[in-house]
């Protein structure tokens, strides 16, 4: 095959045509309403990290300090700052709390598409709410059918390899880029599709949450480069040194990744986190609270909790003494053992409960303490995210026993718009420049009917960005 045919045959080209053909009209209503639900979802979780996380302190100073042209918002801090920095910023903050909504076979487009479209409307202006929503309902397409038909080994992590195109191609749609600009974009994007697991499974540092500001900066700086004529890769994908060759070993289904592109779209499926926590520790969340309550159990009463594993969320154990004692609010929300025992100890898990002042709770960290993993390869996470399964022993030697099967969120509880509006609510008031009551209450009316604007820039002036 030469040089021009297989450019010809590249993925690249398939979403190319993909997004730059992409209309509203085409979407179904449950992609649109997923795409609106993720738009709230998003800018909610941003709002809450401005206020919760210290982490994302550095990354707002410094991007403050850089200035430049005020094209776009800082959510949560009131200040514009170019486009590609706001999608930086704003990535950052929108995984930050690992709060923001997952695929049903887990990884995070949307803390990366969601920023990325936010940023490059408001450079645009005047972009319509319906040109917003089909931004991001193609963007979250794409990402999942990249996740779910590539040979993956919980090696890259998918959120930044597969979310650098994805957010890419959001940002391309919303400026309108031809065909062959889009494939450029895409093509450019690569320079920012990266990261491997060792990001997420790693403890002390700062990137397990703050990854997606980098690869919603890449996403943007991609689609504004191909705007301006920059060209990219055309093999990017299936070329000798492609992605899908170098990532993932030649192992990708292409007849699923194109079958029914433009016709089918995947966003609908999103599962919207009802905890502030790891995607796949819900479910065990869930089973120790509803295990506590049905036997009317306290903390003081437990001996130990028997945490059954399968490979991923093994991870969440490893190493099981800092697992048990996190040091950092990010650790602490990827680990396990404290998760299990926050949730145990106050009956729940809410936002408020992960400050650094729970990190030393000392019946928290006495009740980590208990918390055993218990190898079950059973539970190994092939592509659907496992229901995790929880035991408890009680002092005076009674063994209960739960499965968390249909956690709120998850797919069989997925979550309504009534839940998301409070979710937003909880989540504005966290924010380092909270909004007042009556912007929530129009942002929320802005983002239920998004496809109504003229000027997709209403909900972020709504929240006084």
């Amino acid at each position: 095959m030469g040089e021009e045919q297989a450019a010809t045959a590249d993925l690249s080209r398939d979403f190319a045509d993909f997004v730059a053909s992409a209309q509203y009209t085409d979407l179904p209503p449950d992609a649109i309403d997923g795409a609106k639900k993720s738009i709230l979802d998003t800018v909610g979780v941003t709002l809450a990290a401005s206020g919760m996380e210290p982490a994302v302190r550095g990354f707002i100073d410094l991007v403050r300090e850089m200035g430049g042209r005020e094209e776009s918002s800082i959510i949560g801090f009131g200040a514009k700052v170019p486009a590609v920095m706001a999608a930086f910023a704003n990535g950052t903050l929108a995984h930050a709390l690992d709060f923001d909504d997952q695929t049903p076979w887990g990884a995070h487009p949307d803390s990366s598409v969601v920023p990325a479209a936010l940023a490059v409307v408001e450079r645009k202006g005047r972009v319509s709410g319906r040109r917003l929503i089909t931004a991001v309902a193609l963007g979250q397409d794409l990402f999942v059918r990249l996740r779910c038909n590539v040979g993956w080994r919980q090696d890259w992590n998918l959120s930044t390899v597969v979310g650098a195109f994805s957010a890419c191609a959001s940002a391309a749609y919303v400026l309108g880029l031809r065909r062959q600009q889009v494939a450029h974009a895409l093509g450019l994007a690569s320079m920012h599709s990266c990261g491997t697991m060792e990001t997420i499974f790693g403890v002390g540092g700062d990137m397990r949450g703050l990854y997606a500001g980098f690869t919603a900066k890449g996403a943007v700086l991609a689609a504004l480069l191909a705007e301006k004529g920059v060209r990219g890769i055309a093999t990017v994908f299936e070329g000798q040194a492609g992605i899908v060759n170098t990532y993932f070993g030649g192992k990708y289904d292409r007849e699923k990744i194109v079958h029914g592109l433009g016709k089918e779209f995947a966003g609908g499926a999103m599962i919207y986190k009802y905890w502030p926590a790891v995607g796949n520790v819900h479910t065990y969340l869930h089973a120790i609270i509803e295990l506590m309550k049905e036997h009317r159990l306290v903390a003081d009463d437990i001996a130990e909790i028997r945490a059954y594993v399968g490979d991923f969320s093994q991870r969440m154990c490893l190493p099981l003494d800092a697992r048990r004692a996190p040091a950092t609010l990010l650790d602490a929300k990827f680990s396990l053992p404290f998760c299990v025992a926050l949730a145990a100890t106050h009956g729940r898990l809410n936002i408020s409960d992960f400050t650094t002042d729970s990190l030393k709770d000392p019946k928290v960290l006495a009740l980590a303490r208990k918390v055993v993993p218990v190898e079950d390869a059973s539970l190994d996470w092939k592509l659907k995210l496992p229901d995790g399964r929880v035991e408890v022993e009680t002092r005076d030697g009674r063994v209960f026993e739960r499965t968390g099967k249909s956690a709120p969120g998850s797919p069989d509880a997925p979550m309504t718009w009534d839940q998301l509006a409070d979710k937003f609510r909880d989540c504005a008031a966290c924010a380092a420049t909270p909004p007042s009551k009556d912007n929530v209450g129009r942002a929320l009316s802005i983002a239920r009917n998004v496809e109504s604007c003229v000027d997709a820039n209403e909900l972020l002036r709504a929240l006084g960005a």
